[in-house]
């Protein structure tokens, strides 16, 4: 019951934080608090950048892929699984034109073997 409630309080959380949707062919959306960017992506994002210096979190592959190739990320949080699918989308499905080089901020491990890795961009 404990986790229900947990996951709960998390949702509840979550409805409240903007969210910024990039997508060229949805307009409409159920969640609270969404904007729909839907101009030029450098220029969009870089605006949002600008005006949360704290940052803003992205969950598709898709997107990561189309902001890296615009050097918008500068930091990246995964969660690493201890399994091997063998098969299904990777990250960078489509490849990047380099090599990111990235530095450790933390890794921390879960009790469910998961772990929370942050790392930065390293600028040359």
């Amino acid at each position: 019951m404990l986790h229900l409630t947990a996951l709960r309080e998390w949702a509840i959380r979550l409805e409240a934080k903007p969210k910024y949707v990039v997508s060229s062919t949805r307009r409409d959306f159920p969640w609270t608090s969404s904007h729909h960017l839907a101009g030029d992506l450098r220029t969009d994002v870089q605006s949002l950048k600008d005006a949360t210096p704290a940052g803003a979190l992205l969950g598709s592959g898709t997107l990561a892929t189309g902001l890296d190739r615009l050097d918008l990320i500068d930091e990246y949080r995964s969660l690493i699984h201890p399994r091997i699918a063998g098969q299904g989308p990777t990250l960078y499905q489509g490849g990047l034109p380099g090599t990111r080089r990235l530095e450790l901020v933390s890794a921390t491990p879960l009790r469910s073997g998961t772990v929370a890795m942050h790392d930065r961009r390293a600028r040359r």
